[in-house]
């Protein structure tokens, strides 16, 4: 017996009892018959004062057939004639169990899944299915199964939103008429097989050098494009290529420690070589 059916019990037995002894010290008899019928009044009231709670409602099924639904507060459910079933209207969190499943390119995967759904018509949750909690958790189950089947497993790995969207849909379409509704599917964890996932892994590393790789060749046609232009400036200019050398003797720095060699062009060699015999010659 609950707290609160037990308060009632003891106040109820308490007035019965009081009134009982009154009416033993009138006639003992019948003040006798009174104590005794006093304490299974005080019971079979307490046990029909049913407390329903804000998120719940409470199905009467009077002689087995559903009489009413009762909204929270304070409700009286007649001993043996009827009989209180309570339900949760709350969003409910149910989990799909871990299982392997084969995809569409014949690979096997292990997954796993929540539900969240509430029930929004107890009297159909109640009456039109046996246990609605059992049946959202198979039916979820079934459902992951199959349309994971029908996608192969990079889909499975990039759409799994769109996947438990999916999920969602035929789910509600099959718990609409046992008075629930679903509020979200997710798809948790997707566990492969070790040796697919080193291949993965392979195959990620191959596709990342692949992108280095190619950032790595425009890079460097890029960098020749701008030395074909430098080189074509430099050589409209003749005055360039020396501008560009003191610039680069200049980068160099005043370190002891580094050397310059300049190359002076060939000509000017020839040209000093020539002017130096031909002074002495005269």
């Amino acid at each position: 017996m609950k707290a609160v059916n037990f308060l009632f019990f003891i106040i109820l037995l308490v007035i019965g009892q009081a009134i009982a002894l009154f009416l033993y010290a009138l006639n003992k008899p019948l003040g006798f018959l009174a104590i005794i019928g006093a304490f299974f009044v005080a019971l079979l009231i307490s046990i029909a004062i049913k407390i329903v709670d804000q998120w719940e409602r409470i199905i009467i099924l009077r002689l087995g057939k559903l009489s009413a639904i009762k909204d929270p507060g304070v409700r009286l459910v007649i001993p043996v004639i009827e009989r209180a079933i309570f339900v949760d209207t709350r969003i409910l969190t149910l989990d799909i169990p871990k299982q392997q499943v084969i995809t569409k390119d014949n690979v096997p995967v292990s997954i796993n899944g929540v539900v969240y759904f509430r029930v929004v018509q107890p009297a159909e949750a109640i009456t039109k299915v046996q246990n609605f909690t059992f049946a959202m958790s198979q039916y979820a189950q079934a459902t992951l199964r199959d349309v994971i089947g029908g996608m192969t497993l990079d889909q499975l790995l990039a759409e799994r939103e769109k996947i438990g969207k999916e999920i969602e849909d035929l789910v509600e379409k099959a718990s609409e008429s046992w008075g629930l509704e679903v509020s979200n599917i997710k798809i948790q964890d997707i566990d492969m097989p070790e040796e697919l996932k080193k291949m993965m892994s392979r195959q990620a590393s191959a596709e990342r050098e692949k992108r280095a790789t190619i950032t790595k060749a425009e890079g460097d046609k890029e960098a020749a494009v701008n030395l074909s232009a430098a080189a074509a400036t430099m050589a409209q200019s003749p005055g360039a290529m020396q501008l560009r050398t003191l610039q680069t003797i200049d980068g160099l720095g005043p370190t002891a420690s580094n050397t310059v060699v300049i190359a002076l062009p060939l000509e000017l060699m020839e040209a000093v070589e020539a002017y130096t015999k031909a002074k002495k010659a005269s």
